[in-house]
């Protein structure tokens, strides 16, 4: 049986995925072990642009939707994975390094966050003897007036491997994969 992508395809998404998880979570645990949970360590670059390091829980989702529903993002996220990799290696789109290395990336922030949601990180909020089931967040940027929210790595993974799938969706479809598609029909 003839594989529907190059043997190479696994060990770049693992590689990726796995270097990406761990610069979430090194990031993570470095941030919080110097600063401590809500701890701030600011660095204003320009009058314009100003950069901390905040650290913030977020029991939510991006830009702190859905509080208190980390239960619910955790499964879903398992969810994501399991479906990043049916497409890439039963569907046949690692075929593509391109997608490969978007989803790579999507994968490593995906298990970042998963991790935290799970409470694996340790840390309680304030007054709880529970984990905290929350994501931890820290990096901070404002730009004028305009206050951005609160990130991590596994965030920005996760935005950049969007983007480029995105990107990917925009380029066109060679004519022989079309004329194959209208055979087919």
């Amino acid at each position: 049986m003839k594989s529907i992508f190059p043997r190479n395809r696994i060990p770049i998404y693992v590689t990726i995925a796995i270097l990406a998880l761990a610069a979430d979570l090194g990031s993570k645990e470095w941030t919080f072990r110097a600063l401590g949970l809500y701890g701030r360590s600011r660095l204003l670059i320009d009058s314009w642009l100003r950069f901390e390091l905040l650290t913030n829980l977020n029991e939510g989702a991006l830009w702190g939707v859905g509080q208190g529903m980390a239960p619910v993002f955790a499964v879903l996220s398992i969810g994501a994975f399991i479906g990043v990799i049916y497409w890439l290696f039963f569907c046949g789109a690692a075929a593509s390094l391109w997608t490969t290395v978007a989803l790579a990336l999507v994968s490593g922030g995906t298990l970042g966050n998963l991790y935290d949601r799970l409470g694996l990180h340790g840390l309680h909020l304030p007054n709880s003897q529970n984990r905290a089931l929350a994501v931890r967040d820290f990096l901070h940027f404002q730009f004028g007036n305009y206050d951005y929210p609160i990130f991590n790595i596994a965030d920005s993974c996760l935005v950049v491997g969007a983007i480029m799938l995105i990107l990917q969706s925009l380029k066109p479809v060679p004519t022989e994969v079309l004329s194959e598609a209208k055979a087919a029909d």
